[in-house]
């Protein structure tokens, strides 16, 4: 799912190529994908774009008349910019916004359609996809800590918990504690004062980063890779694979659609943390430190 990183850079691209310009037409492919009703989304043709902006993992374009188009890609969507003589992409596409400079398309791999497009009438109805997570790059370090500390879950969940915090999805929280050399199922209520600051250190280096690395790829194209799986990351989507810190490898543990990435000598002392599944196969075979790995 594009996080806080690639969706910034997705608002910057689209920004300097439909702010001010008239949205012509807006096809949409997939009955799926459209997830409001009122107003009905042909009220968005004809008008012009008056802004677009991130709102926790999703995009707002703003619409001159006070309409707002609030896209969540989830895991699977992407945007595509196609000049004005390219053919539409077929049967990934889901929904086209039509301008006369090339047209946007919303598009989505799998069969899960899961990627949805709202249209809404004045700046108060966007209230209802606000999570209430704090902006990672604003929030001060007691503002952290005391969000951080007001639930007790892993420290992972609460990175991840819009919210908690805004645009932190499973890709950025594995490099972030990476980062900071914490466990990510340690619990938030047993995490020192220094834990915090390297935590909070953590999250704002490694965001930023990874968005000024992300806008020096993309450069004056349209940013078409947008993956969580990206080279360059320390242990998502790395494992087995050196930890470029120490040389471990990198270890997982999967759950769901999902997997947390790990390195255990910079962030467990080198205790193996338990896969559910294999550990459970495995019993008292399951190796518990890296040692008995290596």
């Amino acid at each position: 799912m594009p996080e806080l990183p690639d969706v910034t850079v997705y608002v910057e691209a689209l920004r300097s190529r439909i702010e001010g310009q008239v949205l012509r037409d807006l096809k949409i492919s997939s009955p799926f994908v459209l997830r409001s009703v009122e107003p009905p989304i042909s009220a968005a043709a004809g008008r012009t774009i008056t802004g677009i902006e991130r709102l926790g993992k999703r995009i707002v374009i703003g619409l001159e008349g006070d309409l707002w188009m609030v896209i969540h890609l989830m895991i699977a969507g992407r945007f595509r910019w196609l000049a004005p003589d390219k053919k539409p992409p077929g049967k990934l596409g889901l929904a086209g916004f039509i301008f006369d400079t090339g047209a946007l398309w919303l598009t989505e791999a799998g069969t899960k359609r899961r990627a949805s497009l709202h249209l809404v009438a004045g700046r108060a109805s966007l209230a209802q996809f606000e999570r209430g997570g704090l902006e990672p790059l604003e929030m001060t370090r007691d503002q952290f800590e005391a969000r951080l500390k007001s639930e007790n879950h892993t420290l992972k969940r609460s990175l991840t918990d819009p919210r908690l915090f805004s645009g932190i999805g499973n890709s950025y929280s594995d490099e972030i504690l990476h980062r900071a050399q914490l466990s990510p199922l340690q619990l938030t209520s047993r995490l020192d004062a220094e834990g915090v600051s390297s935590l909070y250190d953590a999250i704002r280096e490694v965001l930023v980063e990874w968005t000024d690395r992300l806008r020096a790829d993309a450069g004056n194209k349209f940013p078409e890779k947008v993956t969580a799986f990206r080279e360059g990351m320390a242990v998502h989507g790395r494992f087995g694979k050196p930890c470029p810190v120490c040389g471990t490898p990198v270890q997982r543990i999967r759950y769901a659609e999902n997997e947390t990435n790990y390195c255990a000598r910079c962030q467990t002392g080198g205790r193996l943390l338990a896969d559910r599944a294999m550990s459970r196969l495995l019993k008292d075979d399951w190796p518990r430190s890296i040692d008995d790995v290596e």
